[in-house]
């Protein structure tokens, strides 16, 4: 059997909640993230309240019957949360940007490929499929900067990251995505401009 990627319905993740934990605990252990096994539990118990937010979306990679990558994404809100580290967005970008760059975009919130399925094609399949939804190109997401191998994984598909810095100890960076109308190639005043300009 080949490799392949599906959407998945909220509903129907729990039925691959193990091979969806094995994929983030392998992915996520590793530097920068170094997050333990227990994590990835969590994750999946997150998985299922996450399944329930509006424009929720998932896809699934497989190897035969094997998950070897996963990816979500959901609508922001069009009041930006401030728990997890979206406080420290909001307060990089300022009001102004965040509104009108973020909310009602689609957040790429995970994306995860095994080591013996990256180079493949997957990741860039899995980040497309769940990106798809956004018909107005408003996709964003946000990834550490100490994630090197990620953040070349997203220039490569054409994903765009915004010149501020976020604040906190995650060392986080916000990418936007290739169609997004904010981006500095994109016509109109909201592009992004380099910091202290």
């Amino acid at each position: 059997m080949g490799t392949e990627v599906r959407l998945v319905a909220g509903a129907s993740l729990p039925v691959h909640a193990d091979g969806i934990r094995r994929v983030y605990a392998e992915v996520f252990s590793a530097p920068p993230w170094d997050e333990d096994e227990a994590m990835a539990g969590l994750y999946v118990e997150r998985l299922a309240a996450d399944a329930q937010r509006p424009g929720f979306t998932a896809a699934l990679a497989f190897d035969g019957d094997t998950v070897v990558g996963f990816a979500t994404a959901w609508s922001t809100p069009e009041s930006f949360p401030e728990d997890r580290s979206y406080g420290h967005v909001a307060a990089a970008l300022g009001p102004e940007r965040t509104t009108a760059w973020l909310c009602g975009g689609l957040e790429v919130d995970e994306l995860a490929v095994t080591a013996r399925a990256r180079g493949t094609g997957l990741g860039a399949a899995l980040l497309t499929t769940v990106t798809g939804p956004a018909a107005d190109g408003r996709c964003w997401l946000l990834t550490s900067v100490r994630a090197q191998g990620a953040l070349r994984f997203y220039q490569r598909a054409g994903w765009y990251q915004v010149p501020v810095t976020v604040p906190g100890r995650a060392a986080l960076t916000v990418l936007l995505g290739p169609r997004h109308p904010a981006r500095p190639d994109a016509s109109g005043p909201d592009a992004p401009r380099p910091e202290g300009s």
